[in-house]
């Protein structure tokens, strides 16, 4: 049953029935209250209505189902950044980068709120592991005119051993003078 109504929340968002399909997941969790991705869906769609305080609430239900659940880490510490809590936001991404570290947004998103902070060379490692991630995307772009604009704005330079075989080498960086 649990697993019908969570289906069929999914298809009532597709078909953008929002209140269906929160009042779906609603019935899931009278059922079950640990259900873990019935509160994300729940709190995802409280965070497009811009109803934060919801959002945050079922974010953090999530997690007391489900501690390691890197997605509802991540979409916590978007709530928390868009209500100006950055220093807590900054916590939640590096929590959700510790449980999966090859998730590409959640290392946007902490570099984005380490420029916010302005802590550009702490926003650095995440926009070049973002970019090894996303090469092609319009966000790609944003991250490698973002890593130019910290370097230029530094005077750091990225200087690559390749080291005895090529494509074995480290990058550092360097201040110039």
């Amino acid at each position: 049953m649990k697993v019908d109504l969570f289906s069929h929340g999914v298809a009532l968002e597709e078909n953008h029935d929002v209140d269906g399909a929160l009042e779906v997941y609603k019935r899931l969790l009278a059922e079950d209250p640990k259900h873990a991705s019935a509160h994300i869906n729940i709190g995802t769609l409280y965070y497009q209505r811009h109803e934060l305080t919801m959002a945050e609430h079922h974010y953090r239900a999530a997690l007391d189902a489900d501690p390691n659940y890197a997605l509802a880490h991540f979409d916590l510490a978007n709530v928390l950044d868009e209500t100006y809590r950055c220093h807590d936001a900054i916590m939640e991404y590096e929590i959700a980068l510790r449980l999966a570290p090859t998730y590409a947004d959640a290392h946007y998103n902490l570099a984005l709120a380490y420029e916010r902070m302005r802590e550009p060379r702490k926003a650095l490692p995440h926009w070049r592991a973002y970019i090894k991630l996303d090469m092609s995307s319009p966000w790609a772009t944003h991250a490698r005119n973002q890593i130019k604009r910290i370097l230029a704005a530094d005077g750091l330079k990225l200087v690559v051993n390749n080291g005895p075989r090529r494509g074995m080498g480290t990058a550092k960086l360097f201040l110039v003078t």
